[in-house]
Order: structure tokens, then sequence, then C-alpha cells
């Protein structure tokens, strides 16, 4: 386990895992009023944490399934990107889908942080590609059921 610089601007807890095998942490809103998004609304929501990652690590920002499901509301840029040099207050950028109103409220779980490992690219300018069976096959490639 890898360990996170945090600092905590807000008065909410820190994230943790809701169970020993969780691949992420729960996101709470620190809101000092409830925030309220209209249907088809975004809404940037802070945390008031601010943290600082290892190289070669990034922070996943994703939607709560249960949010999702039960009332429309999802993270807009999913998955949000948090990088190892970003220093700032986590934003979670919440859109809601439905068709009525949805009230964040001050410490409520909004959004799910996950920390994965990521490597760096380097591209290298060719005249062609190796040959594959997939070829240039893109979206519905294989067919539709």
């Amino acid at each position: 386990m890898i360990q996170i610089k945090v600092i905590n601007k807000g008065h909410q807890q820190l994230p943790a895992y809701a169970t020993p095998q969780s691949a992420g942490m729960d996101l709470r809103a620190n809101l000092e009023e409830s925030v309220t998004i209209g249907p088809m609304e975004r809404r940037l929501i802070g945390t008031g944490l601010h943290i600082a990652l290892p190289v070669g690590y990034e922070a996943q920002i994703r939607p709560r399934s249960g949010l999702a499901l039960k009332h429309g509301i999802t993270v807009l840029n999913t998955p949000g990107t948090v990088d190892a040099d970003y220093r700032g207050e986590i934003m979670v950028l919440l859109v809601n889908l439905s068709n009525e109103d949805f009230t964040v409220n001050d410490g409520e779980r909004i959004a799910q942080m996950v920390i994965a490992k990521h490597e760096q690219g380097e591209f290298l300018l060719v005249d062609a590609l190796d040959e594959t069976e997939r070829g240039e096959g893109g979206y519905g490639h294989t067919g539709v059921s």
C-alpha cells in the first residue's frame, strides 16, 4: 500500500476503503450550504482535500453507482484524473442526468477515488504500423449482438 500525503482543509473525515478489498475510497462533499443540481445541470463540488501522489500514480475520480442508479447523478468527466503534480483541491464535477432536482448535502458521499499506477508513453513517428487481424475495425466491428 502506498502512502499519500494529504492536507484536509475541509471538515469531513479522510477518504477510507469501506472493505478490505475495495478499489475506491468515497469522497465527501465539503460544503458550507447544500447545493441543488437541476436536471441536465453540472456543478463543481469541493472535497477540501489536497493530496501529493507519488510519481507514477494518479487518482481517478469516478461515479458512485448508487447515486447514478437511484438519482441519475454521475461524474461528468469520468474518470477524472488527479495528476501526481497537482496540489489544488480535489473537486468533483457532478451532472444531474435525471428529470428532477438533486440536492448535495455537506458530508454526502459524492464520488469515489481510485489510486492507480500509470506509465508515460513516448510517440515514435513511423510510416506504417504492424498488421493485425482486427486492422482498422472500430466501433461495432464485431457486430451488434
